[in-house]
């Protein structure tokens, strides 16, 4: 399966790269790009990724982008709720690949605080993230199950979260896989971003993909949420 063979929304667009190197290499310029003209335009621009193990070479080719850092901030679309010097920190993630020379400039705001509980943690992160300009570019990736940031279908609080005119900015998430606490920006929140990409890559995101488009429940799978005019998807096999 190739994604041209995807019945995609109108609106919705897909790029095809070669090689994991090749996505990371184009995604970068693309999203330096977005940011430059956003700077341009209004004085500044804010960033939102998303963590794991699959974005660290975009993050490294962006590093490398030349862009006025010190203008940009940067947050995440969810957090695991552990230490930044665990390994399983995204925010530890973007401070080795991504905050880093020139772009170690950016303000970071993070969704980890050292509180008594996940619930006192999203309540915290919740404030914080009032201070977030407008997103600019955000960038989701997807997993098997469809879950998008840390959207997780069965969580506790998926129906709150997923409220589209929620206002409430961070909510607190279990996922099925280990760390369990999870953070995550609201549904409403990522949605506002006025530029989306999905960056996924090999055969199973693409039949995870595929299934999430011939449905329309959100709950079963968060990534529908997104599936909207506008999304860039990029992918590679």
């Amino acid at each position: 399966m190739a994604i041209s063979e995807l019945k995609l929304p109108q609106g919705v667009s897909a790029h095809e790269f070669k090689s994991p190197v090749l996505l990371a290499e184009g995604l970068a310029l693309t999203v330096a790009r977005q940011l430059s003209d956003a700077i341009a335009a209004q004085g500044a621009a804010t960033l939102v990724v998303s963590g794991g193990r699959s974005p660290v070479a975009f993050f490294q080719h962006l590093a490398k982008q030349k862009l006025d850092w010190s203008k940009v901030v940067v947050s995440l679309a969810d957090e695991r709720w552990v230490p930044v010097e665990h390994a399983d920190s995204n925010a530890g993630l973007l401070k080795r690949y991504l905050l880093q020379g020139p772009a170690a400039k950016a303000q970071f705001l993070s969704l980890y605080s050292a509180t008594a509980n996940l619930e006192l943690a999203a309540e915290q992160a919740d404030r914080l993230l009032a201070e977030l300009p407008p997103i600019d570019v955000l960038i989701l990736g997807m997993g098997d199950d469809g879950h998008t940031a840390s959207l997780f279908p069965n969580s506790p609080n998926l129906a709150d979260a997923l409220n589209v005119d929620g206002t409430r900015r961070c909510w607190p998430m279990l996922a099925p896989t280990v760390p369990h606490q999870r953070l995550t920006m609201s549904r409403a929140l990522l949605a506002s971003a006025k530029y989306t990409v999905l960056s996924i890559s090999g055969q199973s995101k693409l039949t995870t993909l595929n299934a999430a488009l011939a449905g329309d429940d959100v709950a079963a799978m968060p990534i529908r949420a997104f599936l909207q005019p506008t999304l860039e998807i990029y992918w590679c096999p």
